[in-house]
């Protein structure tokens, strides 16, 4: 008789389960038993899937730079490349809002007694940014960026984007504050410390924007299998306006 094969919906959810209780609990909130039962399914399957519950959070990481993946992956390339640029960017924010309990585990936020990021781990998050450093590539060969060095200008934006969504995830922002606006004004003002023109910097954000629907809102709640039973954060549907 052939071994029995794993349920890949169930290894996912098992990850997005144990993920919301570190994210709303904290580490002391991850037991097998727990994350067993909030799955309805036998403590044995963390153990059939991941090893144990250091294979299990080393898999949130993975799991969460994978989605993020697939957002920057359906950015297509246009005549253009800024345009496509702040939409990577939007892809970034749309995907942490959507997989924030992932987002503070990939970035090693969020950890649990006995498990540290790998270079293997943290490798995986570099791998990302390839999609923007061949984007800014293709800025500067436009003229858009100047002589910008295309790898620095990808760093930069990262750091840029990663600080105002770390922001927004953590409630930092007041309630009277236009985070949707203030991540359009931080966009262009990316674009033009670049190197490009503050007109056709804004231009080309605003034609980022009208793209969102057509190439990322496909996307929510995929590979998470109960997605679809959850309401959207409140406050954020923004992001994908």
């Amino acid at each position: 008789m052939s071994p029995r094969r794993s349920d890949p919906t169930a290894r996912t959810a098992l990850i997005d389960i144990a993920a919301r209780l570190l994210a709303a609990e904290g580490p002391q909130a991850l037991s097998t038993r727990r994350i067993a039962a909030d799955a309805g399914s036998s403590t044995m399957a963390v153990y059939t899937h991941f090893g144990g519950m250091s294979g299990l959070v080393r898999e949130m990481v993975h799991e969460g730079f994978a989605r993020l993946q697939r957002y920057l992956t359906a950015v297509r390339e246009t005549a253009d490349p800024v345009s496509d640029m702040a939409l990577l960017g939007r892809a970034y924010r749309i995907n942490a809002l959507e997989n924030s309990h992932l987002y503070g585990v990939m970035f090693g936020g969020a950890s649990l007694a006995g498990f540290s990021l790998t270079e293997d781990d943290r490798q995986h998050g570099r791998y990302t940014l390839s999609n923007v450093v061949t984007c800014a590539a293709r800025c500067v060969q436009a003229g858009r960026f100047g002589t910008a060095d295309a790898e620095l200008v990808a760093y930069q934006m990262w750091i840029a984007t990663h600080g105002l969504v770390t922001l927004e995830l953590g409630d930092y922002f007041t309630a009277d504050l236009d985070v949707a606006g203030l991540f359009e004004s931080q966009l262009v003002a990316l674009m033009v410390g670049v190197g490009d023109a503050p007109g056709a910097a804004a231009k080309s954000v605003r034609s980022s924007r009208r793209r969102v629907a057509g190439e990322l809102g496909g996307l929510a709640g995929v590979g998470d299998p109960v997605a679809a039973k959850r309401k959207p954060p409140a406050g954020r549907s923004s992001a994908l306006g």
